[in-house]
């Protein structure tokens, strides 16, 4: 009987202690996720080019990012910490799971947006780099009906057109910013099996099977809206856009060789190399 009773005062006293505190998994501190390992040297110099690259282009200025896969873990991203991209280094670069967790972030402030990539890398395996940016030239194709449409071979990855993420859709009146795993979400699904997605009265994310394609994309992307806005603006009647077709061959031909020139030259002038 006296077992009995310790038994029962002791059940007890946990049962109050859970609805107190709750589980006891839940009032100890998160578990940082394992690191992937080491990052290849050249994979970690590419990155750190590719934020330099999109500053040197006028795609980002103190705002925007760029990430890629870590080559040791498809469950593993690498993205600097918040820091405006032409500024980034090496000791800059912290890793992350694919919920946006980092894995060494110690102490060093993160963006606040970096949900738009987790939630891209965890719904298109195809890509391995991602890119955020705020590109002047495209808010109007995000604000407006006229579509965004291929203007000329370089852009031949829009394709048919982009999709547009409107936030209010998913989360009501927020500060526009995509800083949580829900509204990642969101415009992962909005992205679909596209190359980029417009983000209304925000920016754009565009995305690559490797960081030249994601960069390059996202140069192209914004001298296409550019010349786009251009061409309208001459009124001079009907405008001959990419034929779908043509569209899709370029993607078939390799997409301009994997931006393999262009990325050349970019990543020796942002390296100094």
């Amino acid at each position: 009987m006296y077992l009995a009773r310790r038994e029962f005062l002791t059940r007890s006293t946990l049962l109050t202690a859970g609805i107190l505190f709750g589980p006891a998994r839940l009032i100890t501190a998160q578990q940082t996720p394992a690191s992937a390992g080491p990052i290849d040297p050249t994979l970690l110099e590419d990155l750190i080019a590719a934020n330099r690259i999109l500053a040197q282009e006028g795609i980002v200025d103190a705002f925007g990012h760029v990430s890629v896969r870590h080559n040791r873990n498809p469950n593993r991203f690498l993205l600097s910490r918040s820091l405006a991209p032409a500024l980034v280094t090496a000791a800059d670069i912290i890793e992350y799971d694919l919920d946006s967790n980092a894995v060494n972030a110690n102490g060093r402030a993160q963006y606040s947006e970096r949900f738009i990539h987790g939630e891209i890398y965890k719904a298109r395996p195809d890509v391995n780099a991602v890119t955020h940016c705020h590109s002047a030239s495209l808010i109007p194709f995000g604000v407006t009906s006229v579509p965004l449409r291929p203007m000329y071979h370089m852009a031949g990855f829009i394709g048919e057109g982009l999709p547009i993420f409107d936030i209010r859709k998913t989360a009501g009146m927020t500060d526009m910013l995509v800083s949580d795993s829900q509204k990642g979400r969101a415009l992962a699904q909005t992205l679909g099996n596209k190359t980029a997605v417009l983000m209304r009265g925000h920016g754009v994310a565009v995305v690559g099977p490797a960081l030249p394609f994601a960069v390059g994309r996202s140069v192209y992307l914004e001298l296409n809206a550019r010349v786009q806005a251009q061409t309208m603006a001459l009124g001079g009647g009907q405008i001959t856009y990419l034929d779908p077709e043509e569209a899709r061959k370029i993607m078939e031909s390799g997409e301009n060789r994997s931006y393999e020139r262009p990325w050349e030259l970019w990543k020796k002038k942002a390296l100094g190399k």
